[in-house]
């Protein structure tokens, strides 16, 4: 299969991808999979305010200074971090700008957006404050395989998995059981999957679905607290 990434630990993996309709596709040379596309999450509308973002937040992402182009999805479309990670074109009254969801807004109600100061300038005049706007799920502009963040404190007995570098939000991560049967990970408010009595010292067979439907298969992502793994493939942007 082509298109696996080969990383500094040796990562072994093989990348698969099922369409929500049930079509399927090889590995492109890029190291994407694709191309069957399910449906979109719902689109929104609502206010946007703004406030001076880091890129960190409840998403328990880092800082990104050279990425501020960020924001924070009101607490009832935000869920259990459903929306972390993924990206959302905003449109306002002078402009349309993408953000990446890094936290999220306990004040706002739904449909509402807290956007970066950098964001909110490119859709309206900064004193305006609040305005309204509409927005939609589109893919996020990354480069490389998705990878797999462990928090720190992680162990055998305690296991915390973060996706990161994804096109789309993340739907849902699974774990191979010693049967080899596919277990989903319960998602916490703060972005990790965090299975009830850890996953064991690795290396770990898992399974990424995003709400496109699309599915990655890593069969061999090794343990390491605080280390950042990469996967073997990136879903492509659906049409």
């Amino acid at each position: 299969m082509r298109g696996l990434v080969a990383g500094v630990l040796g990562v072994i993996a093989i990348a698969a991808v099922a369409g929500a309709c049930g079509g399927s596709a090889k590995a492109t040379d890029d190291g994407g999979v694709g191309p069957t596309c399910g449906s979109p999450l719902a689109p929104g509308a609502g206010e946007a305010t703004y406030y001076d973002a880091t890129g960190a937040g409840n998403c328990s992402f880092a800082p990104s200074p050279d990425d501020l182009l960020v924001a924070a999805m009101n607490v009832i479309d935000y869920g259990t971090a459903a929306w972390c990670g993924g990206c959302i074109e905003v449109t306002g009254p002078t402009g349309v700008v993408t953000v990446r969801i890094v936290d999220k807004c306990p004040g706002c109600a739904k449909g509402d957006v807290d956007l970066s100061r950098e964001a909110f300038e490119l859709i309206s005049p900064l004193s305006a404050g609040r305005v309204p706007i509409t927005w939609r799920e589109v893919a996020c502009n990354v480069s490389g395989p998705v990878a797999y963040q462990h928090k720190d404190g992680t162990s055998e007995f305690y296991t915390a998995i973060q996706i990161r570098n994804h096109r789309y939000p993340i739907a849902k991560l699974e774990s191979r059981d010693a049967n080899g049967a596919w277990e989903a990970i319960p998602r916490v408010d703060y972005n990790y999957f965090v299975p009830a009595d850890g996953l064991g010292p690795g290396p770990y067979a898992l399974h990424v679905t995003d709400t496109r439907g699309h599915v990655l298969e890593d069969l061999a992502i090794p343990f390491g607290e605080l280390e950042t793994n990469p996967g073997a493939a990136q879903i492509p942007v659906c049409p």
